[in-house]
């Protein structure tokens, strides 16, 4: 299972990885040049790594996140989160279309959840395979 995860790693990045995660790079920095969203910077940074190899990986509540993930989230949502959600749900489209883009297009809508509500989440390793949760 972790050839399989490799390989799907692989072309996910030459295919959409880089430039997805060019995106989160981008709202990284501007909110680390606006200071007061640095937290928001650096959940960015960590969704970028995520999004640059996410196969063999997957996301989980963070114990002890609370009102302040929350409000931090629907910040995020309203300035940056629907612009990178909107980047998954079009790079999903064309991936759909083609037959060996479609575990693509699937991993780019599980990954909207993440980029709309960034904060209070972590990544770690998934021990399931592909499609696992």
């Amino acid at each position: 299972m972790k050839v399989f995860n490799l390989l799907l790693n692989i072309l996910w990045l030459l295919f959409c990885g880089i430039w997805l995660s060019i995106g989160y790079l981008i709202a990284a920095l501007i909110c680390f040049v606006l200071i007061i969203t640095i937290p928001f910077g650096v959940a960015s940074l960590r969704i970028a790594g995520f999004v640059l190899w996410p196969f063999g990986r997957t996301t989980v509540e963070r114990p002890g996140a609370g009102a302040g993930s929350v409000v931090g989230n629907v910040v995020w949502v309203i300035f940056a989160g629907w612009w990178l959600a909107l980047g998954h749900l079009i790079t999903s489209i064309p991936l759909f279309l083609s037959v060996i883009g479609i575990p693509f297009g699937w991993a780019n809508l599980k990954l909207i959840p993440i980029s709309l509500m960034p904060l209070g989440r972590e990544v770690v390793r998934s021990d399931q395979g592909f499609g696992g949760r």
